[in-house]
């Protein structure tokens, strides 16, 4: 068992410098940032401004503000004996050999002789760097390239020189993976290493479609984004965000470095990229590059003209059915096989892309699943390049390479005269050159569905929408399948069926989660929708009885979770909206991934929570306060007032504990991969310590004074044009649950009581005019509607 870092020093504060130094804190670590001392004045005003314009950016690069706190700021001339107390040095300064070398040269004049050294560098020889170092500094060296945003995305890049000690290397992927949450990939000390060098050719396969083959802008964006798997960035967007001028830059530097690459032409840069450059059109960070968006509108960029001009209408076949189609293999193996323009630009574009990755192997990496990985982990792609060529047809592929002229690497033929036909295999394995088929690495704290599928036997039952999974050791999970993980009518009946199944079989507890990439987005409105539109028509209905018969039904739902007899544990990731918060926050005990966003969001769309969220928000909130004096738990009722009055969501798991949305005691994972696995394993700890359910404790309101002190805080805000009329008059629904009712002084209630003020004040809300615009609205925009 290796020993986790627990001090840090990060040198530069540029974007990646201060974003490393920003998620170590997130980890825990004690961050030590420098940067060049200011010319005048105070010393520390560069990396001063840098941080402070750091945490400017968006998405936020904290879990919290209390972890910006462990980051102190410092400079080269007053702060550089720091380095003799750390842990870890990490070297983020410009990609400039020689400055990085005689950095690294004063480093290891102050570091102890333990300190683990690293640099960032997103391409420059490992080798160059460590040039003149002494033997125990090399052997305490290597690369760490973390990618933008180091927060958010999952690649780590290890890249070890000849000299660096196995040890360092099999500590840094422990702590990589356990505790900054990385999916890590060995790289080799080649140019760009893995992910950079793939994703830098595609992009560029992009940019010449567009220079030299007649392509819009929007045609490749159309065929490089969410249609194949990748970001809706795509490619032009992407380059807007990373900016033109960086992507020039690593171009120009690549070129050279890559004597021997068969298609080292295609890193020639276009004289149009060039001349954007130039001119100070550099994407995003300068107001405009590829696209600019002028009074609203998005703008793209007219290769001849250089103005900017709306879309034109794209000729790219018809699309439409294959955009329809869920399965991501399905949709790449229909536009391989489609003639015209589309199909033309995705064959070439693809074939390229796979000749390439296939010829890197083995110069920068041994394996084909490190390819795939860096590439779905590093650039937001679904599957990797050799993941796509399974897809396609392994044989298909090869003969339509060898028809192109796209040369192939020996391997790949000894590969074929093996009998081999895809790379990986259903029993786990995927071919290695030299080595045939070798079990993928599977971490033992890793638990995922598709295993647990694999055996009908342990599906235990199912609907359309909604399983019961037998995990083993007398764990149950109930995994949602609708849509988006919504709350549906299905699935809420799903999970009264499985917590039946619970009691009355043999299992520990149940674990209720799912690898989507949301937990749950709430209640299904369009079904609830349809349900009040029957009842508005249907003469026979009155006073919305189906929905009222599906509130208290979940109502009953959540309250049953929390008061079970075996203990049921909500695995959480992404976000959990509305409903899906309820849930979550029924369930006695959470192990949510880092990157949650949760959050009671019901006034988005003209309601209130009515799911037990405020009633255990109350709870939640008097049991913050020191006493139980009124004057003490006023200010947390407030802020849970202004939490859910603003719809506000939980920029992270730990954020979400300070909101009251998760319990103190909830379990957070920063690897999403082992969040199943710790849920699971809370199931059996809390089993094996003898559960007991949460004690049925009265919850103290505090009536009517605390209403108007919270009316007020929605007066003001309405007042100040930040809520509106009908923002307000939720506002005061919201109020009168949260204080109590008609209760004129503080009192004690039991859950019961707050439970019918949620659901009586959520009914009349359905036949609101402005609530169902705002419910409409969501429906067709995905955004919440302010009227």
């Amino acid at each position: 068992m290796f020993k986790p870092f627990r001090t840090a020093a990060v040198l530069g504060a540029g974007v990646m410098g201060a974003q490393i130094a920003a998620h170590l804190a997130n980890a825990g670590l004690t961050v030590h940032l420098l940067e060049l001392p200011a010319q005048k004045g105070n010393k520390n005003d560069l990396v001063e401004g840098a941080f402070k314009k750091a945490q400017k950016l968006s998405p936020p690069i904290f879990y919290t503000q209390k972890a910006a706190q462990r980051v102190i700021l410092g400079n080269y001339d007053e702060h550089f004996d720091r380095l003799a107390e750390v842990d870890w040095v990490i070297e983020a300064v410009v990609e400039n050999l020689t400055v990085k070398q005689q950095l690294m040269e004063r480093v290891e004049k102050v570091v102890g002789k333990h300190t683990v050294i690293s640099t960032n560098t997103s391409g420059l020889s490992l080798q160059g760097i460590a040039q003149g170092r002494s033997k125990s500094f090399r052997q305490r060296f290597l690369g760490t390239h973390f990618f933008n945003p180091p927060r958010y995305l999952k690649l780590l890049e290890l890249i070890p020189t000849a000299d660096t000690d196995p040890q360092v290397l099999e500590r840094m992927a422990w702590f990589g993976r356990m505790y900054l949450g990385k999916g890590v990939v060995l790289a080799k000390d080649t140019p760009n290493f893995i992910a950079n060098r793939i994703g830098v050719f595609v992009s560029m396969l992009g940019v010449k479609a567009f220079t030299n083959q007649g392509y819009t802008i929007e045609e490749i964006d159309t065929l490089t984004g969410t249609l194949i798997g990748r970001p809706k960035s795509a490619t032009f967007r992407t380059a807007d965000l990373v900016g033109l001028d960086t992507l020039l830059y690593v171009a120009e530097n690549l070129y050279p470095a890559i004597p021997h690459d068969e298609q080292r032409h295609q890193f020639q840069v276009p004289d149009l990229f060039r001349k954007l450059v130039e001119t100070g059109t550099l994407g995003a960070k300068s107001g405009q590059g590829f696209y600019k968006k002028v009074k609203g509108e998005i703008l793209s960029l007219n290769p001849k003209t250089f103005a900017y001009e709306a879309a034109q209408p794209m000729h790219l076949g018809n699309l439409d059915g294959i955009q329809k189609m869920s399965s991501l293999p399905d949709r790449l193996r229909a536009l391989y096989r489609q003639k015209g323009r589309g199909g033309d630009f995705f064959r070439q574009s693809t074939l390229s892309t796979l000749a390439y990755s296939a010829n890197r192997i083995p110069e920068i990496a041994d394996s084909p699943a490190d390819v795939d990985r860096a590439m779905r982990w590093g650039f937001g792609w679904e599957m990797g390049p050799f993941e796509i060529w399974d897809a396609l047809g392994f044989e298909t592929v090869v003969k339509d390479l060898q028809a192109a002229g796209l040369a192939l690497p020996p391997w790949l033929e000894q590969m074929r005269q093996s009998g081999a036909t895809r790379f990986y295999r259903e029993d786990g394995t995927v071919y290695i050159p030299g080595q045939q088929y070798v079990a993928l690495d599977r971490p033992a704290d890793e638990l995922h569905l598709a295993d647990i599928k694999a055996d009908a036997k342990r599906t235990l039952w199912h609907n359309s929408e909604a399983a019961l999974l037998d995990l083993g050791d007398g764990v149950m999970l109930y995994e949602f399948r609708s849509k988006a993980n919504t709350l549906s009518v299905k699935v809420i009946d799903g999970l009264i069926e499985a917590l039946d199944w619970l009691e009355t079989h043999d299992y520990r507890g149940m674990v209720i989660g799912n690898e989507g990439q949301n937990f749950c987005v709430g209640i299904n409105l369009a079904e609830v929708g349809k349900i009040a539109q029957w009842e508005n028509l249907n003469p026979f209905s009155r006073n919305h009885g189906a929905i009222a018969n599906l509130l208290t039904k979940f109502q009953a739902l959540v309250q049953r979770i929390y008061y079970f007899h075996k203990p049921v544990v909500a695995a959480i990731q992404g976000r959990v909206l509305g409903g899906g918060c309820e849930l979550a926050m029924a369930c006695p005990q959470v192990v949510a991934d880092a990157e949650t966003y949760i959050g009671l969001v019901e006034l988005g769309v003209g309601l209130i929570p009515a799911g037990g969220g405020l009633m255990r928000l109350a709870r939640w909130a008097a049991n913050r306060a020191m006493t139980d004096s009124p004057s003490d738990i006023l200010p947390w009722v407030q802020q849970v007032f202004q939490t859910v009055g603003m719809a506000k969501v939980a920029n992270s798991a730990y954020e979400a504990k300070e909101l009251g949305f998760l319990l103190p005691t909830a379990k957070v994972v920063i690897n999403s991969d082992r969040r199943l696995y710790a849920a699971k394993q809370e199931v059996l700890c809390l089993d094996h310590l003898g559960y007991t359910p949460p004690s049925r404790d009265p919850i103290p309101v505090l009536g009517q004074p605390a209403r108007a002190s919270l009316e007020h805080m929605a007066y003001i805000l309405q007042q100040g044009g930040y809520a509106s009329d009908y923002d307000r008059s939720l506002a005061n629904r919201l109020a009168y649950v949260l204080t109590g009712g008609d209760l004129t002084v503080p009192a004690s209630v039991d859950d019961d009581y707050l439970l019918r003020l949620e659901k009586d004040n959520f009914l009349p809300l359905i036949d609101e005019p402005k609530t169902k615009e705002r419910i409409l609205h969501m429906l067709k925009t995905k955004k919440p509607l302010r009227n």
